[in-house]
């Protein structure tokens, strides 16, 4: 596929795909127009700005599927099974001030209030090995916590800035993104995760292409 269309504009995949065809910069363009022509993602970012709630962003899923179901022209929300939204709040760390902003990102978005997940970036650690049976650095921010993630194509963050510029934020870049290419992150062993995950995705987008978790 030599070119497609998002909203108004279209778009050369193939050339954003490639480190040395296209720069970050064209290919941060290029995301930040997907976002703004889905209306639901607007909505999130819209309401998570609005409740202004500390170092708050929109990540992962929500936003590298979407961009994948623009590149294969399937539906906006196809495969999507929830949408991220996490936060840092260092000053309570208890499950009920969790619960609190969790029960207010739903309420600002009735909508959607199924299939958000809001999530306190500064007590991942609380909860993380018992669930999960490893153990997990306490973080300093919320975007510490995309270079944890099991896919480096999954770790792409983003949210209104001043004037409602859309800022964004992808720790190992773009080009896997648009190339559709899944590649695993080995800092931490998540290789179940990565393996799970991708076997799923490969299920809904038949174009992806998955590279194998290395060996130990």
């Amino acid at each position: 596929m030599l070119a497609a269309r998002a909203d108004s504009a279209v778009y050369d995949w193939a050339r954003l795909a490639d480190p040395y065809r296209a720069s970050e910069d064209e290919r941060a363009d290029a995301l930040r127009h997907i976002i703004r022509s889905v209306p639901v993602l607007m909505d999130i970012l819209t309401s998570i700005k609005q409740l202004a709630l500390p170092d708050c962003w929109l990540v992962s899923g929500a936003i590298y599927q979407t961009t994948w179901n623009v590149i294969t022209g399937c539906p906006r929300d196809h495969g999507l099974k929830d949408y991220d939204i996490v936060y840092f709040d260092g000053a309570d760390l208890s499950y009920e001030a969790e619960d609190l902003v969790i029960r207010k990102v739903e309420q600002a978005l009735p909508h959607l209030a199924s299939k958000i997940e809001t999530r306190n970036q500064a007590r991942v650690h609380l909860w993380y090995e018992k669930r999960f049976g490893r153990t997990y650095q306490p973080l300093d921010c919320t975007l510490s916590s995309l270079v944890t993630y099991a896919a480096k194509t999954h770790a792409v963050a983003a949210r209104f800035g001043a004037e409602d510029a859309i800022e964004l934020h992808a720790p190992f870049g773009l080009t896997n993104l648009f190339a559709m290419r899944l590649v695993p992150n080995a800092v931490t062993d998540n290789k179940q995760t990565y393996d799970e995950k991708g076997a799923r995705m490969k299920a809904i987008w038949p174009e992806l292409t998955v590279e194998s978790w290395p060996e130990a």
